[in-house]
């Protein structure tokens, strides 16, 4: 293999690890139905809450909270 190719993969490499290391956005939530709870925006731009992934954007899910009178703050 030629030198180049191994410095464009280990640069390649490099960058693909840095982007799975994105660290998660949390915040606490609390409501008068529920105990507060912990939001947190994944890498893939989702909601997980307490650690289970929604599925649902992350922007769209905290609206939808505020909507029903959950407060989210850091």
């Amino acid at each position: 293999m030629s030198l180049r190719f191994l410095l464009i993969l280990s640069i390649s490499t490099i960058f693909i690890s840095c982007d799975k290391d994105e660290a998660r956005a949390c915040t606490t939530c609390t409501s008068d139905l529920t105990a507060a709870f912990e939001v947190c925006k994944e890498s893939d731009g989702t909601a997980s809450v307490n650690g289970e992934n929604t599925g649902v954007d992350y922007n769209t899910y905290l609206d939808g909270l505020q909507e029903t009178g959950t407060a989210c703050g850091n």
